[in-house]
């Protein structure tokens, strides 16, 4: 199973991978980066897209949890797109509280979004945190 270094380097091989980040939404910190941020600033990007994940996730209309069911987050993704580049944020579901997210930013004339997401919830799916 992959840690975060893995994870990251192996989001960096998707087509048109510009960087990627692992982030905590709540604290808002990277836990892990590799490759370009947005801007330039790894610590702006992931404070910046946690602000996203967190009201994305707390959001009772957009996102409801479903009645009796807490281990599953009630947001799988988000996508933002610009005029340049698609962000992809992933969110993964942990044992302990679910709270961090794989942020992918693809430049959008060689990325593949729908392969990228495929391969961001794999990724999620088999990441370890530690």
């Amino acid at each position: 199973m992959p840690g975060i270094d893995e994870s990251l380097l192996e989001a960096m091989r998707l087509p048109g991978a510009r960087g990627a980040l692992v982030v905590d939404w709540i604290s808002g910190l990277a836990l892990g980066a590799v490759g370009e941020a947005p801007g330039g600033d790894v610590e702006a990007t992931a404070a910046e897209t946690a602000e996203l994940a967190r009201l994305a996730m707390e959001s009772g209309a957009l996102a409801p949890a479903p009645a009796g069911q807490g281990e599953e987050p009630p947001v799988e993704d988000l996508i933002l797109t610009t005029a340049d580049a698609f962000h992809l944020l992933r969110f993964v579901v942990t044992p302990f509280d679910s709270t961090v997210f794989l942020f992918l930013s693809l430049d959008r004339a060689d990325g593949n979004l729908a392969l990228a997401r495929i391969r961001l919830a794999e990724m999620a799916d088999r990441m370890v945190l530690g």
